[in-house]
């Protein structure tokens, strides 16, 4: 028997597609160009924009006599057991590669924003919260495991991470994301990927690019982004993430900047992310983005036009859908609208894709192999410290926290008892399962109070709901006040319901005018702090929330970010006193609701000044936590290093500079602080945000334990792009700031770039690297 040269392994990938190309009919051709959703819901509210409106028709026998691109959430559609699960997708891809001349199966893909989106997976902490670890090196293990179930299932690619930066915290995707600065976000998102890829899996960036700069942070809406914007704030973490990451594939955003939607952008999907960049991997539209050129964007006038603008632009895979990429570009190619050559360009970069995961070789096999457990007790430990270390202590002035031991506690509020409240959009449960209430939830997740009554077993713990997360109705205020009377402190846990398109308070297309606190939450953190008992707040959200009007009235404030399966131990913990809080803003937390849009990367305009009523500065600042314990700051274990921190040094606009520390825990406890490098440039040729992040460490140390630990800047690290549009790094003085947030510095160095101004382009350091101990 003659092995076609496409089907030998030995053979270079590239020389295996050409080959294999060469051989398929257009038809064959574009159907490696599209993904299909089988069992997608075409009545009643869906989990994808539009879903109803835009998901196509189709003869499942007939399409796949041509082969097939993508199979779309065969887990995450509806409930199914994950070892069912597997096997009825091993069985639609023998049926696949069965019905198709070459026997080619499709590439799988799932969210796995929080998780693997699947019924009975673990439900890990959202973006945001891991932004809030400040802890690359966890994300990273989470995403191996999270890769390694996917690849066990049989799913070949993952949407995520996000890797939007927030610019508006009203956004109701806010979640997703990991913070507002995009240092932050690139090096947490770029561990997630390279836990994602060293599993075998597709990492696929979302979403490229500009997303989360929507006006009035609405979904879908224009953004207005300028040019230095979008290249020193929108694209930073995902260059980092591709190059330092190994990313396979980005996700084309929906939105439109400056009248050009991304989808249709080849400056974007071709010249940057491809010639600037080199990226070799896949491009995949949004769900039914490539038919939104059409129907929302108006740029094209049919589905025909609207495939040719995005293979024009770079989009490779129609998803989840053949709306567009199926029969009218295959008719317009037989009519001479569409170049044949852009089928090919698409196509190519798919069949490599399948040839790297295995999915052309003679020996393929869709059979999972053992038994598939997702929610595995090693899952569950990862879920648990991500979670514990994403915690934030926002507030404790009196030292009310940790609560004693055998306190009389009121627990308050509408997230106390609702499982739900620990998890994101994106988790099996609120995204899936809420359409399927007769459907046991899969896991274990205990709520805030059932987990503070087992961590305080001495306690005598009340419960009142007092209000809906939502609703106007008061009438549960006289029983919360009356426990909060009887009790020596109330633990009031309020926060958002995450949901789909106005379903919830905080999610996808649930975006807000304001930041005040969901429904009537407000009113009755209002009665609880009336009654004069001590109020612990503590919040289970997807954004921050202006909390400046109970500012001084509480006695600690403590912020979770949907925290997953493992959150109501960990807030319990906190609470307690068995984990010390270590987590840290990744995004500000506004004084008043109307303060914002607002993040901290604003330049001097967007600060406090004498010329606006309107005072923008944030209650809490971003990189702000508090901790158990207590650090010192050494610069060193000399004056002669202090006196270093304090002069002013001169380096080269290529040179580099060693910013050593000395951290010590002066408490009695074994503590975590997280050490934030941030960057203030006093002139440029530009305006440049006041300060930015440019590097962090985590320190755990025992009590009395001190560590050493060195930034090595480089002067890459003060590149921005200047008036003409080049990225550049410009001689003068630069200020290194060491603080423990972007508003509480503890040592400043200034530095004097020297020589000329130097453009750097890829081959630029992203990074600030740190060493511990020299």
């Amino acid at each position: 028997m003659t092995t076609a040269p496409w089907r030998d392994p030995a053979l270079p990938a590239a020389a295996r597609v050409d080959d294999l190309l060469a051989r398929m009919t257009l038809e064959e051709k574009t159907a490696q160009l599209y993904g299909v959703w089988v069992g997608a819901a075409t009545d009643g509210d869906g989990v994808a924009p539009l879903q109803r409106e835009m998901t196509s028709d189709y003869d499942w026998d007939e399409l796949i006599t041509r082969g097939l691109g993508q199979l779309t959430r065969s887990f995450g559609t509806a409930p199914v057991d994950p070892e069912l699960g597997a096997q009825a997708l091993a069985r639609a891809q023998r049926r696949i590669a069965a019905a198709g001349r070459f026997g080619i199966p499709a590439v799988a893909h799932e969210e796995c924003l929080a998780g693997f989106t699947a019924w009975g997976a673990t439900a890990y902490p959202v973006p945001l919260a891991w932004g809030a670890s400040f802890d690359p090196g966890l994300v990273e293990e989470m995403a191996r495991h999270i890769g390694a179930d996917l690849r066990a299932a049989g799913v070949h690619q993952g949407l995520a991470p996000v890797l939007d930066v927030v610019r508006d915290p009203r956004w109701g995707r806010v979640e997703e994301t990991i913070g507002e600065d995009p240092y932050l976000v690139g090096t947490i998102g770029t561990a997630y990927v390279r836990g994602l890829e060293s599993a075998g899996v597709v990492a696929t960036l979302k979403h490229f690019a500009g997303y989360a700069s929507s006006v009035g942070a609405r979904n879908l809406a224009p953004v207005r982004a300028g040019v230095r914007e979008f290249a020193d704030v929108t694209l930073p973490p995902f260059e980092m993430a591709l190059r330092e990451g190994g990313a396979r594939s980005v996700m084309a955003a929906y939105n439109e900047t400056d009248g050009v939607p991304a989808s249709a952008d080849p400056a974007l999907l071709t010249q940057l992310l491809r010639e600037d960049w080199g990226f070799t991997g896949t491009v995949v539209a949004d769900y039914f983005g490539i038919g939104f050129l059409e129907t929302l964007h108006r740029v094209a006038g049919s589905p025909a036009q609207a495939a040719r603008a995005a293979l024009e632009a770079g989009i490779d895979v129609e998803l989840p859908t053949l709306k567009c990429y199926g029969k009218p570009l295959v008719e317009a190619v037989r009519a001479g609208g569409i170049p044949e050559a852009l089928v090919d360009r698409a196509a190519r970069r798919v069949l490599l894709q399948k040839a790297e995961l295995g999915l052309l070789d003679e020996d393929w096999s869709p059979e999972p192999t053992g038994r598939i457990d997702l929610d595995s007790p090693a899952n569950r430990a990862l879920a648990r410290q991500l979670a514990e270390e994403s915690v934030v202590l926002l507030d404790n002035p009196d030292g009310l926290l940790p609560l004693v031991a055998d306190a009389r506690i009121a627990v308050v509020g509408p997230r106390a008892a609702d499982a739900l409240a620990m998890l994101g959009c994106y988790s099996f449960p609120s995204h899936v399962g809420t359409h399927h209430p007769e459907v046991p939830m899969g896991i274990d997740i205990p709520t805030v109070l059932d987990s503070l009554r087992a961590e305080l077993p001495d306690s005598k713990v009340t419960f009142a709901e007092g209000c809906d997360v939502s609703g106007p109705d008061t009438s549960g205020f006289e029983e919360a006040v009356a426990r909060t009377a009887e009790a020596d402190v109330c633990v009031a846990v309020l926060g958002d319901r995450a949901g789909l398109f106005g379903r919830g308070t905080s999610g996808e297309g649930c975006d807000v005018g304001d930041l005040r606190l969901p429904g009537i939450q407000a009113d009755l953190l209002d009665a609880l702090v009336s009654t004069g008992v001590p109020v612990v707040l503590v919040l289970l959200t997807g954004r921050p929330y202006a909390l400046g009007r109970w500012h001084g009235r509480l006695g600690a404030v403590v912020q979770a970010f949907f925290p997953g399966e493992e959150g109501g131990p960990a807030v319990a913990g906190v609470l307690s006193g068995r984990v010390n809080p270590s987590g840290r803003l990744p995004v500000s937390v506004p004084h008043a609701p109307g303060g914002q849009p607002w993040t901290y990367l604003q330049p001097p305009l967007g600060l406090a000044d004498e010329v606006s009523s309107l005072d923008p500065t944030p209650l809490y600042p971003f990189g702000h936590g508090r901790s158990y314990t207590t650090f010192a700051w050494e610069p060193a274990e000399s004056r002669e290093l202090e006196r270093e921190l304090k002069r002013e040094v001169e380096i080269d606009t290529d040179g580099s500079y060693d910013l050593p520390l000395t951290v010590r825990n002066t408490g009695d406890r074994t503590g975590t602080e997280i050490v934030q490098l941030y960057l203030h440039d006093p002139v440029a040729s530009v305006t440049r945000p006041d300060v930015r992040l440019i590097a962090y460490q985590r320190l755990e140390l025992a009590p009395g334990e001190a560590t050493r630990v060195t930034f090595h800047f480089h002067a890459d690290l003060s590149a921005f792009t200047d008036r003409s549009g080049r990225r550049v790094v410009e001689p003068g003085v630069l200020e290194l700031r060491l603080g423990v947030s972007s508003a509480e510095v503890r040592h400043t160095t200034r530095l004097t770039l020297t020589g000329p101004v130097r453009v750097v382009g890829a081959e630029r350091r992203l990074r600030c690297e740190v060493g511990l101990g020299e």
